[in-house]
């Protein structure tokens, strides 16, 4: 493998050819992109396919990005930005002082699917990240010069998704395949329509920050409970983000798991409902930017279950200059990138001296 400048696995030329397979499968994403099961009964919606069709928001990230992009490989695996934007304008205000319309990815995940798409790893991005972060277009069409040492979830802040994806291929030297984005609202509004979530937390979780208050014992959440366990991190461990993801994680996986049990796919009136607001919620790069493209993207969704996937958080230690900010541990960091690139597994020793999966927080939540 060859490295470019920056010091990231360099890619071969050209765009990435699926190898050939007796059985196509694709991965239920993550809890921000839970919309995406529903488009999986969108063959036979007939017109409502144009209705689903104009509900769906895009970003052309190649225009905006242009050639100054990691190159591509051909070994069939597939890279997906998943973010969690936390706006506070329209609809999220209620979650906070209206920020102007601005926001900030306050959730943020790399999914790789492997070649066959029978396996996923899926890396977590702290938001306090301190990273080199690259000149961006601003939303007034200035150029933000970037610098050496920005906080991660301020690239979108500073240049919304095209920002974000150049700023996770600066660190991982891997080229983003695709591009899905949920917010507050819809993140909600999906749980509701899926007739909530149910996760089973070992002990009580009292966060008035995020408005959540479970006992302990199994808990049947709505879409309000759900998007305030994601959020949480007042409530756990030592109340950083680093608790956060891994509850972020565990409840990824409950989701999961509710998915695959409730029929929702001999439920052709759910199916509608969830796809309708699924669709309402999402943005997405232009590549999955129409209900076909989805649909072609989720046709066997069903192929990957929780025990398939790997999730970790990005390998990182207390930043040396702001006690309050945590940085990538370069080594471990760079053994990630390298796995993702080869269309290997995750190695032990990537996470094995990194704070970020170090805690209870995760097992907090079954």
């Amino acid at each position: 493998m060859s490295q470019d400048s920056n010091g990231g696995g360099h890619r071969a030329a050209g765009r990435r050819r699926r190898k050939p397979a007796t059985r196509r499968r694709a991965l239920v994403i993550a809890a921000w992109s839970a919309a995406g099961v529903v488009l999986l009964g969108g063959a036979g919606l007939g017109y409502f396919y144009f209705k689903l069709n104009g509900n769906l928001k895009t970003v052309d990230i190649d225009q905006a990005l242009g050639t100054d992009r990691p190159q591509n490989v051909n070994n069939g695996s597939m890279d997906i930005l998943v973010l969690g934007s936390d706006s506070r304008g329209g609809a999220n205000a209620e979650y906070g002082q209206d920020d102007g319309g601005s926001a900030r990815s306050d959730t943020a995940m790399i999914v790789h699917l492997n070649e066959g798409h029978t396996k996923a790893a899926i890396v977590s991005i702290p938001r306090d990240t301190m990273t080199v972060r690259p000149p961006c277009t601003t939303g007034k069409g200035k150029t933000d010069p970037g610098g050496q040492r920005r906080q991660f979830n301020e690239a979108y802040t500073i240049g919304g998704a095209a920002c974000a994806v150049k700023t996770v291929e600066k660190m991982s030297g891997i080229r983003m395949d695709h591009y899905i984005e949920v917010d507050f609202t819809g993140f909600k509004k999906i749980i509701d329509t899926l007739g909530g979530v149910e996760v089973t937390t070992s002990k009580p979780i009292k966060d008035e920050y995020s408005h959540l208050d479970l006992p302990a014992g199994p808990n049947q959440l709505n879409g309000e409970q759900a998007l305030g366990l994601v959020r949480t991190r007042h409530g756990v461990g030592d109340g950083g983000d680093l608790g956060r993801i891994q509850l972020q994680q565990a409840f990824i996986k409950a989701l999961i798991k509710q998915v695959k049990g409730i029929g929702l796919f001999d439920n052709p009136k759910k199916l509608l409902d969830l796809a309708d607001t699924g669709t309402k919620a999402l943005t997405t790069d232009t590549g999955l930017g129409d209900v076909k493209s989805l649909m072609g993207f989720a046709q066997s969704l069903q192929g990957i279950d929780a025990q398939s996937m790997h999730m970790i958080t990005l390998p990182v230690t207390t930043d040396a200059i702001d006690a309050n900010r945590v940085a990538p541990l370069k080594k471990e960091s760079q053994l990630v990138w390298d796995a993702l690139l080869a269309d290997r597994p995750i190695p032990a020793e990537a996470t094995a001296n990194s704070t970020g999966d170090k805690g209870t927080a995760g097992s907090i939540v079954q």
